[in-house]
């Protein structure tokens, strides 16, 4: 893998670009408008989003594709693609792009290896989103679970409160309408995932961390591997957001900001009067012992009141007031 990640013109292509994660990357770069292209051999709603802002599908693997941004002339197809969408200037003649792909795609796959012959710089998809999250103030949600819940509550917090976040989660999200949102602030909002390891990779501003349990049996043996990907992950955020509810991260991690979402707790940020009704969820939450208000949620259960209050956590340490989250 190659060691730095280029935003200043060189074009992308993606290997499996219709997975969740590596989809998102790429509606972001093609939204910052960078030249990019992909391939996937399963076609779907999400390719088609990303042809409709211009992202360059192929729906076989094969060496050719890495071509596309290559030595363009006035008769090729992928001049005309460039020049439709303003991106000609950005590229150098003979310029080969910079390929991202997942933990899914092997050695043996084609653009891989065309990669390699080609002198191609290969990422991983983190490497990229290590690289955005470098560039942002950057808030990375990690943990077993709620991720993805979490992740696009704090987005849509951001968002809802004028801070127009550029946001990149693990799933389609109604109200930005899809995986992946970009914004023209300096924060950013990324699900960051510790299934193969990657996880370390990430420094972002603020981490969160929902909880820690042994998952992932291909990846880790022991839930002591995962515990220590965390705590280095933990090591490179200059604030961790943890839930003292999960033992491991209340012991092991010892989060800068805690929350629970039970009331006898030492945690920063707990609730009580707990209500789930018909039309959501409500609880008043407080903060450091000091009553803030009542958090008002469409969504049920514990562990969403839960990834809600990270979210509040978080909402609190950028300075928002409370009335403005709940």
């Amino acid at each position: 893998m190659s060691n730095s990640v280029d935003f200043d013109g060189r074009p992308f292509h993606f290997i499996g670009i219709g997975g969740i994660g590596m989809s998102a990357l790429a509606y972001v770069l093609a939204n910052k408008q960078l030249p990019v292209s992909g391939s996937d051999k399963y076609p779907n709603h999400i390719t088609k989003r990303l042809e409709s802002i211009g992202v360059n599908i192929f729906d076989r693997q094969e060496a050719n594709n890495l071509l596309f941004f290559r030595s363009p002339t006035p008769t090729s197809t992928n001049e005309v693609y460039l020049e439709k969408q303003g991106k000609i200037h950005n590229i150098e003649q003979g310029m080969t792009p910079q390929v991202v792909c997942s933990t899914a795609i092997n050695n043996n796959n084609s653009e891989y290896k065309a990669a390699l012959e080609l002198g191609c710089p290969i990422f991983h998809r983190s490497d990229v989103l290590a690289a955005l999250i470098a560039l942002h103030h950057s808030i990375a949600v990690a943990g077993t679970h709620g991720k993805t819940t979490t992740s696009s509550l704090v987005g849509y917090m951001l968002l809802e409160t004028g801070l127009d976040p550029t946001i990149i989660v693990g799933g389609e999200v109604n109200a930005w309408k899809g995986n992946a949102r970009v914004g023209q602030s300096q924060y950013l909002v990324a699900e960051a995932d510790e299934s193969d390891g990657s996880l370390i990779k990430h420094s972002p501003k603020i981490g969160i961390i929902t909880n820690i349990e042994l998952d992932h049996p291909d990846h880790y043996e022991t839930l002591e591997e995962v515990v220590d990907i965390f705590l280095k992950f933990a090591k490179q955020c200059e604030i961790v957001v943890g839930c003292n509810d999960c033992s491991t991260v209340r012991n092991r991690l010892k989060p800068t900001i805690s929350y629970s979402i039970h009331s006898n707790t030492d945690a920063d940020y707990s609730v009580t009067d707990i209500d789930y009704h018909a039309e959501g969820t409500t609880a008043l939450v407080w903060e450091k012992g000091t009553v803030l208000g009542v958090l008002k949620l469409c969504l049920l259960g514990h562990h969403n009141l839960s990834n809600a209050l990270a979210a509040v956590a978080i909402g609190r340490n950028l300075g928002l007031e409370f009335e403005d989250i709940a």
